[in-house]
C-alpha cells in the first residue's frame, strides 16, 4: 500500500473524529438550549395557579376559563416533562408546541375576561402576578429562540457534506424545531391595564 492512501485514511479518519466531535458539540449546544426553555416554562407553570387564585374570587362565575387555564397548565406541564427528558424527539417537541399553544389561548382568555373586571385591575397582587407573567413570557421567547437556532445550526451541520455521511453511520438524528401550533398562540400573552 501506498503512502499515499494511507495519508488519506489517516486524514479521512481525524475529519471523521472532528465531524462526530462537532456534532456532539452542536447536540449538546440545542439540549442546553432546551434547558433554558424548561426552566422558563417551569416558572411560569409556578406564575399560572397564583395568579388563577387571585383571580378566583373575582370571577366565580367564569370557572370554565379558570378551568381551562389550569387543565392546559397541567397537560402542558405533562408534555414539557416528557420533552426535557428527549429534546432530541421531533414527536416530544412537536407536542410541547401543540400544548404551549393551548396554554396560551387559555391564558389569552383569562386575561380579556380579567380586563373587563375593575377589581381585578385594580388589585396589586393580580397586578404582581401578570407583570412576571409577563415577564415570564418574554425569556420563553427569547429561551425558544435560542434553542431553534441552535437546532439550526446543529442540522445545519449535520447536512453538510461530507458531515452527513459521519452523522448517518452514527445516529446522528436532524433536531426539531419548537413551533406553537395555534396560530394565535404564537404571540405572548398581552397584559394591560388601561
Amino acid at each position: 500500500m501506498s503512502l499515499f492512501f494511507w495519508a488519506m485514511l489517516i486524514l479521512a479518519i481525524v475529519y471523521g473524529i472532528n465531524a462526530y466531535n462537532g456534532l456532539i458539540s452542536l447536540r449538546n449546544q440545542f439540549k442546553n438550549a432546551f434547558a433554558q426553555i424548561d426552566v422558563q416554562l417551569q416558572r411560569r407553570y409556578e406564575l399560572i395557579p397564583n395568579l388563577v387564585e387571585a383571580v378566583k374570587a373575582y370571577l366565580s362565575h367564569e370557572k370554565d376559563t379558570l378551568t381551562q387555564v389550569i387543565n392546559a397548565r397541567n397537560q402542558a406541564i405533562t408534555v414539557e416533562q416528557m420533552a426535557a427528558k428527549n429534546s432530541d424527539n421531533q414527536y416530544a417537541i412537536n407536542q410541547l408546541g401543540e400544548a404551549e399553544g393551548v396554554l396560551n389561548q387559555a391564558l389569552g382568555r383569562l386575561m380579556a375576561i380579567s380586563e373587563a373586571y375593575p377589581d381585578i385591575k385594580a388589585n396589586s397582587t393580580i397586578q404582581n402576578l401578570m407583570e412576571e407573567l409577563k415577564s415570564t413570557e418574554n425569556r420563553v421567547s427569547f429561551a425558544r429562540q435560542a434553542f431553534n437556532d441552535a437546532v439550526m445550526i446543529y442540522n445545519t451541520e449535520r447536512e453538510k457534506f461530507p458531515n452527513n455521511l459521519v452523522a448517518n453511520m452514527t445516529g446522528f438524528q436532524e433536531a426539531t424545531l419548537l413551533k406553537i401550533s395555534h396560530s394565535e398562540a404564537k404571540e405572548p400573552v398581552r397584559i394591560s391595564f388601561k
